[in-house]
C-alpha cells in the first residue's frame, strides 16, 4: 500500500456503513485521518459500528444530525448507494466539500495497477473472465469492486506484483476525482438507474469517469457497435481499443462467425468457446483485449475460454434434467438483461420471470419472445407478466407463488429439448433480499428435480 499522507490529521466523514463504509473507515484511520462514521442503523443493532468504535473511530448511529457538517469535515466518503439528493450529501456539495466513494481511496493507496470495468450490462462476466485469464497467465490478479469485495480493502493489501481487476458501477464512479485505471473498459450504455442519476446523460457521464483521467500511457477498451459509446470514446485521451462482434475489423479486437481477430489478424477460433450468446461474445472480446494488452500468452487465454461457462446468476448453466437445460439468470433485474438472455437461445424456452413492480413496461421484450413457448411468472409483477406474455402469442402460462414453485411448474410444462430459463426482468426485493438469494433458491430447487 502507498503511504498516502494527504489525509493525515484531516477530518473525514464516512457516510453509511455496510462493507464499503467499514473498509473505508478502517483505511482512513490507518492513514492518520480523524474519522467520524454516521449510519442510520441504531448502535446497539450495529456490530460494524461497535467494531469501529473499539478501534477509536468516532461513531454516530441511529440518526443523521442536521448540523453534522458543522464539525469541519474536509472530505466525505459516502456509500455508493446513497444518492446525491440525500440532505447531508446535498449540503456537502453546496458547501464545496469533496464527496467521494471508496473506489477513489483504492486508487490513491494502490501500489498495483488497476483494470476497471463498467457498463450497463456485462460488467461481472467481463470482470470474472479477466481475473480468470490473468490468473491462468500467472499475473497475480486480485478481484474487487461492485463484484463483492471492497476495492479500498483489496488495494490496501496489494503490491506492485498484483493487478486489481475492478468492477465499477455508475454509483461508485460518480464519486471519483483522480481515479485513473491502467486499462478501462466500457461494455455498453443503456438507460438504467435514472431514479438515481436523473437523466441518461448524467448516468453516462458517471460511467465516462472510468476513462476521464486516462492519458496516452493508458488503454480504453470500448464497444464499437454502440454509437453513444463511440461518442464518449472520442473524448478519451487513452489509447483506444474498439471491440466488435459484427465481423473482422483491422482495428482492435473483433469476431465473425468462426474466428476472433486481434488487429485484423486471426487470433482464436470460436469453436472451443464454452460461453454461449452474442452478449457473452462481446464480454469475451473485451476481456481478451485487456489480457492481451497485459501480456498474457494466447494458450492461457484459450484454456479459460474452453472451460468458463458463466458467472453465478448470469445466464449460469445449472444442470441438464430429462433433456432440458436449466439456466439461472437471476441477475437480470431489468428488461434489457432478460432480452439479451432470451436472444442467446434458439431452443424452445420456458421463461421464469417476475418480481418487484416498479411500474415499468415489458414491451422491450416483445421482439425477443419468439422462442418462448411458456411463461411461469411470480412476484408482484406475476399477473402483469402473464398478460404481456399472452399478448406476445405465448399460449401456455402459469402463475407461481415464488421461484421454487416456478421451478416445479416449469418442469411440469416443459419437454425434452427445451431450455428452462430464470431471467426475471425485475428486481427481487418484493420476495427476496437480493437477486443472489433468488438465484440460489432457484438452483437449489432445480437440483432437487
Amino acid at each position: 500500500m502507498i503511504q498516502y499522507t494527504k489525509l493525515q490529521h484531516k477530518k473525514v466523514l464516512v457516510l453509511g456503513l455496510a462493507k464499503s463504509g467499514v473498509a473505508a473507515a478502517e483505511l482512513l484511520h490507518e492513514l492518520g485521518a480523524f474519522v467520524t462514521v454516521n449510519d442510520s442503523k441504531p448502535f446497539d443493532e450495529n456490530p460494524q459500528a461497535q467494531g469501529l468504535l473499539e478501534k477509536g473511530i468516532t461513531v454516530i448511529c441511529g440518526r443523521h444530525p442536521e448540523d453534522l457538517l458543522d464539525e469541519g469535515f474536509e472530505l466525505i466518503v459516502k456509500n455508493p448507494g446513497i444518492p446525491y439528493t440525500n440532505p447531508i450529501v446535498a449540503d456537502a456539495v453546496n458547501r464545496g466539500l469533496k464527496v467521494i466513494t471508496e473506489v477513489e481511496l483504492a486508487y490513491l493507496v494502490s501500489e498495483a495497477p488497476i483494470i476497471g470495468i463498467t457498463g450497463t450490462n456485462g460488467k461481472t462476466t467481463t470482470t470474472t473472465l479477466i481475473f480468470e485469464m490473468l490468473n491462468s497467465g500467472s499475473k497475480k490478479p486480485l478481484i474487487a469492486g461492485n463484484i463483492g469485495t471492497v476495492a479500498c480493502g483489496v488495494a490496501a493489501g496489494a503490491t506492485k506484483e498484483n493487478v486489481i481487476v475492478t468492477e465499477l458501477s455508475s454509483f461508485q464512479l460518480m464519486g471519483t476525482n483522480e481515479f485513473k485505471p491502467r486499462i478501462a473498459i466500457l461494455t455498453n450504455l443503456y438507460d438504467a438507474h435514472l431514479d438515481y442519476h436523473g437523466t441518461f446523460d448524467q448516468y453516462a457521464d458517471a460511467k465516462f469517469n472510468i476513462t476521464k483521467n486516462q492519458d496516452g500511457n493508458d488503454w480504453f477498451i470500448y464497444n464499437a457497435e454502440q454509437e453513444i459509446v463511440k461518442q464518449y470514446a472520442a473524448k478519451s485521451n487513452a489509447k483506444k481499443i474498439p471491440f466488435s462482434s459484427n465481423g473482422r475489423s483491422e482495428e482492435g479486437i473483433s469476431a465473425d462467425e468462426t474466428t476472433i481477430y486481434w488487429q485484423g489478424e486471426a487470433y482464436i477460433e470460436r469453436v472451443n468457446i464454452a460461453l454461449p450468446g452474442k452478449h457473452n461474445l462481446e464480454n469475451i472480446l473485451a476481456a481478451l483485449a485487456a489480457c492481451i494488452l497485459y501480456g498474457c500468452e494466447k494458450e492461457a487465454l484459450e484454456e479459460v475460454l474452453k472451460t468458463f461457462t458463466g458467472v453465478r446468476h448470469r445466464t449460469q448453466f445449472v444442470r441438464e434434467w430429462n433433456g432440458r437445460k436449466i439456466y439461472n439468470d437471476s441477475k437480470a433485474t431489468n428488461c434489457l438483461a432478460t432480452k439479451v438472455a432470451l436472444e442467446a437461445f434458439t431452443q424452445p424456452t420456458v421463461l421464469l420471470a417476475g418480481g418487484l413492480d416498479r411500474g415499468h413496461s415489458f414491451e422491450e421484450l416483445r421482439s425477443s419472445m419468439k422462442n418462448v413457448k411458456s411463461v411461469v411468472a411470480f412476484g408482484q409483477t406475476g399477473e402483469r407478466f402473464i398478460e404481456f406474455a399472452k399478448s406476445c402469442g405465448v399460449e401456455e402460462t402459469a402463475l407461481a407463488e415464488n421461484v421454487e414453485d416456478a421451478v416445479t411448474k416449469a418442469a411440469a410444462i416443459s419437454r425434452s429439448g427445451d431450455v428452462i430459463l430464470l431471467s426475471p426482468a425485475c428486481a427481487s426485493w418484493d420476495q427476496y433480499k437480493s437477486f443472489e438469494v433468488r438465484g440460489d433458491l432457484f438452483i437449489e430447487a432445480a437440483l432437487k428435480l
